[in-house]
């Protein structure tokens, strides 16, 4: 396995199914992404009022959102890069809203597996450094999501 992943459910609404379902993809698109072995991430599942919290705190944004990913690789001014030739690349944090991930999955007539997958694979891109600020961005982003979602079997029915 590539990925050491750390589940918190919040919840206690996931299942075993959820959280084998997101390592398994995560998993993969790890190897399709070539991440080294040993990388580190924690996938945190929450409902709407904690992810609002969040959201707000973070991002000034004052009402729930789906997935908020924390990259610990993105170096912010006056910070050092600490390297250790021994220790694991941690990528960061996922934070996943289970509530809004039912909301979406009936809004856009599929499944809470395949939303599931998509909020996770969509939070770890971001970790990766992939974005959606521009469009040409946001092209790069959905394309290589798409990709890697077809390619586990995970599409949109």
């Amino acid at each position: 396995m590539l990925l050491n992943i750390d589940f918190i459910d919040e919840t206690n609404e996931t299942t075993d199914k959820d959280q084998a379902l997101v390592e398994e993809l995560l998993q993969f698109a790890a190897e399709k992404l070539s991440i080294q072995p040993q990388t580190e991430i924690s996938v945190t599942f929450v409902d709407n009022n904690r992810i609002q919290e969040i959201n707000r705190e973070y991002r000034s944004k004052d009402k729930p959102t789906d997935v908020i990913s924390f990259a610990l690789e993105e170096m912010g001014e006056d910070e050092i890069e600490i390297k250790g030739a021994d220790m694991p690349r941690i990528l960061g944090d996922i934070i996943i809203s289970v509530e809004k991930t039912r909301e979406q999955a009936a809004d856009y007539k599929h499944s809470f597996k395949r939303e599931l997958g998509f909020l996770a694979l969509h939070g770890f891109l971001h970790l990766l450094g992939f974005d959606h600020m521009t469009e040409e961005d946001e092209k790069m982003m959905f394309g290589k999501q798409k990709e890697i979602l077809d390619e586990y079997g995970l599409t949109r029915s």
